[in-house]
């Protein structure tokens, strides 16, 4: 494939995001079952390097975090690196959830487009909201305004503070029904969830999946769980796959070492790791033009 291979969602680099242990038992058992604390600081030479070995042309940086306050600086962060990397890089905001001002959160979504970023993502669970509460409709509602998509954090999170009932993908088919101009990105795949998830994806053209942060062998192993979604994105569901890391939760050359091992189609794996993410991100400038 000669296409230039999209990572649509890595964490963006930032002096502002706090050493690991700040979080509490946020991160306790994502250090259990994933070990991320020993990338958690790595820097932009090192994603950069890492894109390099392995093929990656271009990543969606998120202002990803789980907990505090630190959207402003993130969204500032994000901006920079992609004022300086522009053929590197786009980028995705968020907002403030701790405490959740609801005409705070939709101003910071207005400097978000005013960044000329491509979207927003959000992790309501983590804070204790679930995907459709309605205090985050204003949020979701100024970013379909803008043009912006919305990256919401679906299926399950480790810190066990909150319940990932709030995370079903059945809270993100209310949310499809009551905005279906939004882009709306289900980020991590939904797991356990996978049926459910398919069956939104199927009834809304305007929901896309991205794999950030799972081990993509994983869809093709049978009893995991994710045989639907593996027949399902080989052909009715292609043109709603992202590729993801979720850097450095997941190594990026990992990653596409399992994707290919997969058998998908070629037509399939060119969706997934270039097509749906260049498309997104090219309707993403042209809204942002009107």
């Amino acid at each position: 494939m000669n296409s230039t291979i999209i990572d649509f969602r890595v964490r963006v680099p930032s002096a502002a995001r706090p050493p690991i242990s700040a979080g509490g038992d946020v991160y306790t058992q994502y250090e259990a079952v994933l070990d991320i604390g020993n990338g958690w600081h790595k820097d932009m030479d090192e994603l950069l390097a890492e894109m390099d070995e392995a093929g990656i042309g271009h990543a969606v940086l998120h202002a990803e975090y789980e907990h505090g306050d630190y959207a402003d600086a993130l969204n500032e962060e994000v901006a920079e690196q992609i004022r300086l990397r522009p053929e590197r890089f786009s980028g995705f905001g968020t907002v403030t959830l701790e405490p959740l001002s609801v005409m705070r959160a939709v101003r910071q979504v207005e400097r978000v487009g005013a960044l000329g970023l491509k979207g927003i993502n959000v992790q309501p669970s983590f804070f204790g909201h679930a995907i459709d509460d309605r205090l985050l409709y204003p949020v979701y509602a100024k970013a379909t305004e803008l043009g912006l998509a919305v990256a919401i954090h679906t299926g399950v999170n480790y810190s066990r503070r909150h319940p990932i009932e709030a995370e079903r993908p059945v809270r993100l088919d209310q949310v499809a029904c009551d905005f279906p101009e939004a882009t709306l990105i289900a980020c991590h795949a939904a797991w356990p969830w996978i049926p459910e998830i398919v069956a939104v994806a199927r009834r809304h053209p305007n929901v896309l999946i991205d794999f950030g942060g799972l081990s993509p062998k994983y869809l093709g192993v049978p009893g995991s769980g994710w045989e639907m979604m593996l027949r399902f994105m080989d052909r009715l569901l292609r043109h709603q796959v992202l590729f993801a890391t979720d850097w450095p939760v997941f190594p990026h050359r990992r990653a596409l070492e399992e994707w290919h091992g997969l058998g998908l189609r070629a037509e399939t794996l060119d969706a997934l790791l270039h097509g749906n993410a260049s498309r997104l991100l090219s309707s993403r400038e042209q809204a942002v033009l009107v």
